[in-house]
Order: C-alpha cells, then structure tokens, then sequence
C-alpha cells in the first residue's frame, strides 16, 4: 500500500530468498505468484545481515531512508545491533515499524503464532460458526495488522513534520484485531456476558441476516437488517405474517426455518430477479471467478489485469480513478 501512495520500497530477504518463493502456486513463467503479487512495487534486495558487508550496505540504505519495516520476533533485532535503541542516535528522524505475532511486551512476547492463534485468543473465534469454532480466509489478523501498520506509518510521517523525529511502532497482529471488536467489547464491559454463537444477528442468530440455500443448491444472503429493507422482503415473499417476527429473539430458529423452506423453492437467479434490485438487500453468494466477472466490479476498475495476472488495488477512487497497476518486483543484488 505505501508503494501504490508511491513510497520507494525496498524488501530486505536474507541471501536464500524469502520462503514464500516455495509457497502457493506458480505463474505462467514458472516464478512464484504469491510472491510475485505481495512484493509488486518493490524492489527486493538479499542481503546477509549477519556479514558485515550486509550490515554496511543496510546502514547505506537507511542513511537515505524514511521507514523501516521488521517482522521477527522481539529482540532479533536487537541480536544483529538494528533494534530502535541502537539505530535512533544515528538515524533521529527514522520512523521504526517493528510488526510481530503478539508486540514486543507482555507474556506471549516471544511466542510464535499464526492468523487461527491470533483469532482464536481474540473472543472472534469463539463466537463464529455453527456447532464449533470457525476460522477465516481471508486471515483477519494479518490483513488487518498490515492495514493498521499502514496507518501508524502515514501518521508517524505525518507528525514528525511537526517533531523533526522519528518514532517506534511496536504494533502486533494480534492486538490488531480488537479494534476490529469495538462494538463487542463495550458491550461485554458492561453486561460482561459472553456472546455465544449464533446469539447475535452478526454472527448467525437472525433470521433477517442469513445465509439460505436455493432450489439448485447455490446459496443467497439476506442482510435486511433494517426494519424497511425486512417489510420490503416480506411483502415480496407473500409473507407479511414474518414482519413482526423480526423482534423474536435470537437465535430465530423457527422464523430462519420459515425462511429456508421458502428459498429452497427458488431458484439462485429466480431469487435474485425478485428481490435483488428491491431494496431488499439480498445477494448472491459468488464464488472467486464470478466475483471477478461481476459487472460491479469491473465498472469500479478496483481488480486489473497486468503482467501478473489479475491484481487487486487500492480500494479507493482518487478523482474518478483507482491506483496504476503494480510493476513486478525488481529482483536487485545478493550481498
């Protein structure tokens, strides 16, 4: 992202690569997609930071340098003399982003972890799915840490206009998913009652927020929410008798019941010609291909078609106009 609002990024790999070059598939030429996509924009640089050739040619680059980004684990830094302590007398105005599984603080400090661990300490895992846990794909901590790392970066640049020094952001991918919950954990200081599953109608309870199955076993989503958008879907069915059900408790077992049994007699596109364009907030459930055919989609210009294959911009329209489509990465020097 700090490339598309063009930053000049350079990406630090030790003098193997970055693992990710043996992860997921491979792109028509044979390299790594994953990789290839993650690192569009940048340039990417082996160094062995062990050396002290590496450790030169970092300091070379960090005299010029803005913002430096690390993702190990507290105190690896430290052991190659690059943590923030070591390098702020020299660099004063160097804005240090150190992102890690749980932050450089606290008991878990040192653990390892991934997106399910994170979640699953979080409250989120355990209020989603039916009859146990669920996990998400996307990963909600990763995306959301990196989005939030984003963030703090624009507005550690954006302060020390002001200061004329740097700062340390100690952000971990863990922490980034309570402010994700803020609704949830004001209500739980409150009541501290627990939100189990399927209770809410953000995690399944309502009926008026759902997920049904059609006639050709392809899925829609009701998201009527609002008592005009669930009349409007009432009126429609022929049902007016589930307006006032809306107010039953969840979760709404017998009224979700209700609803299904009429879904299961539509088809998905017979579904959506009577209550997609209502006012109804109804939708079809899409799978990856028919997402990136939708032609919604493609109006917005939001998912382009480059050297890459597809890629994803910024989800954002600057004066009509989404970001330019990602170079590859520029695969520079081993030293």
């Amino acid at each position: 992202m700090l490339a598309d609002f063009g930053a000049e990024v350079i990406k630090i790999e030790p003098p193997a690569g970055d693992a990710m070059r043996q992860l997921g598939p491979r792109s028509p030429d044979g390299g790594a997609l994953y990789h290839s996509v993650l690192n569009a924009q940048k340039s990417v640089l082996h160094l062995d930071l062990k050396s002290a050739a590496g450790l030169d040619r970092l300091h070379a680059l960090l005299a010029d340098c803005d913002v430096l980004i690390e993702g190990f684990r507290p105190g690896a830094m430290a052991r190659l003399g690059l943590s923030h302590d070591d390098l702020k007398a020299r660099y004063p105005q160097l804005i240090y982003c150190s992102i890690s599984g749980y932050g450089a603080t606290g008991p878990r400090a040192l653990d390892a972890g991934h997106d399910g661990n994170f979640l699953a300490g979080s409250g989120i895992m355990a209020r989603n799915g039916v009859d146990a846990p669920i996990f998400f794909d996307p990963p909600l901590a990763d995306m959301s840490g990196g989005l939030h790392a984003a963030i703090a970066i624009l507005a550690a640049l954006h302060g020390r206009q002001a200061t004329q020094q740097g700062t340390h952001i100690d952000l971990g991918l863990a922490d980034s998913l309570m402010p994700l919950q803020l609704m949830q954990v004001a209500g739980w200081s409150i009541y501290r009652t627990e939100t189990a599953r399927q209770s809410t109608y953000l995690n399944g309870g309502a009926a008026y927020y759902q997920i049904y199955e059609t006639a050709d076993q392809r899925h829609i989503m009701v998201g009527a929410v609002e008592p005009k958008f669930w009349r409007n879907l009432c009126a429609l069915a022929g049902h007016a008798e589930w307006i006032d059900r809306q107010e039953d408790p969840c979760p709404q077992t017998d009224l979700r019941l209700d609803v299904a049994r009429y879904f299961q007699g539509l088809t998905l596109d017979e579904a959506i010609d009577r209550f997609g364009r209502s006012d109804c907030c109804v939708s079809a459930v899409h799978d990856m291909g028919e997402a990136l055919t939708d032609p919604h989609l493609l109006a917005r210009g939001l998912v382009q078609s480059g050297p890459q294959g597809m890629q994803t911009a910024f989800p954002a329209l600057f004066d009509g106009k989404p970001l330019p489509l990602r170079r590859p990465p520029d695969l520079g020097e081993a030293l």
